[in-house]
């Protein structure tokens, strides 16, 4: 497999945590969490698996230019970040919304958006919103309600599938999404239709906004519900980074490729575990507590204080 950056995976993985992290204690709050449990899985999707081209949109990110219309040339999606839609690329659609600070880090790392993109972040009249939207940075649809990004992806794929296109179409998601009906009926109809060229990784971290997923609808055998609707389906370790290579490349004719993806939400920062079940936005409730966190975790990344 081609490595596409000069970076190690592992060094595209801590730099996301970090960038997480660093952006969170300056800014009071953050999805933290998410990059605990993502790093690995979007430093290999980035670094090592998507084929993709070199960005079409400047490294600071443009301000919001109105949504897409006939009427509106100056309409932009955040997949320009991805690079150009042409057939041999691939396409990556980020489902979970509320992971937009951790794919603004990844794209930073990679280079493909500027170091002083996140001075934008959640400013009126910013692309690059804490809640990600079509405009955002790395985000080519709107995907507000969970769920809604893998039907939206498969669409896509099947479109490309009968044009010929050799490029694929990835997907990136949360395991809440599957407490919706969408994502059923979606992979019920991928198989259905033999849209084998998409790609689905999925955070299988096991937290919700009300906490952990087995007290607010548990999913039960997830793997085995995914095998019954027709996918090919991988649980692996989400941190293993041979595990996600291998899983990547293990698609098979006719099928829709699923890779759950099983994480920690304290993963390179264990500090969070006294949250637990409560992380999925971390802020502050005083200066000591913050002050707490700062350096414990600072120093479980490696990080020095001054740089915070």
């Amino acid at each position: 497999m081609t490595i596409t950056n000069r970076q190690s995976t592992e060094d595209v993985a801590a730099g996301i945590r970090r960038r997480v992290f660093l952006h969170t204690m300056r800014n009071n709050g953050g999805y933290l969490s998410q990059a605990c449990s993502a790093a690995e899985t979007l430093a290999v999707l980035y670094n090592e698996v998507l084929n993709l081209g070199e960005p079409t949109l400047p490294k600071m990110p443009l301000p919001f230019a109105g949504v897409p219309s006939a009427s509106n040339p100056d309409a932009f999606t955040g997949a320009g970040y991805h690079g150009p839609f042409s057939p041999e690329y691939d396409r990556f659609i980020i489902s979970p919304a509320h992971y937009a600070l951790v794919i603004y880090s990844a794209l930073i790392q990679m280079g493909r958006m500027g170091e002083d993109a996140l001075d934008y972040f959640n400013k009126d009249g910013s692309s690059v919103e804490m809640i990600g939207a079509e405009h955002s940075p790395g985000m080519e649809v709107t995907t507000g309600s969970l769920a809604q990004g893998l039907s939206m992806a498969s669409g896509l794929a099947w479109a490309r599938k009968r044009r010929g296109d050799t490029g694929k179409v990835w997907v990136y998601m949360s395991d809440g999404e599957f407490q919706e009906g969408q994502t059923w009926e979606c992979l019920a109809a991928m198989s259905f239709h033999g849209i084998d060229n998409v790609r689905v990784v999925v955070d299988v971290n096991r937290q919700q906004c009300d906490g952990a997923m087995s007290s607010v609808l548990d999913l039960g055998d997830l793997p085995a519900r995914v095998v019954s609707f027709g996918a090919t389906t991988r649980s692996i370790d989400g941190h293993d980074l041979d595990a996600l290579r291998n899983a990547t490349n293990s698609a098979e004719p006719g099928r829709p490729l699923v890779i759950l993806a099983n994480t920690s939400p304290f993963q390179g920062m264990p500090f969070l575990q006294r949250r637990f079940p409560r992380l999925h936005y971390v802020r502050f409730k005083s200066k000591d507590e913050r002050e707490e966190m700062k350096v414990a975790i600072a120093e479980e990344l490696g990080l020095e204080l001054e740089s915070i």
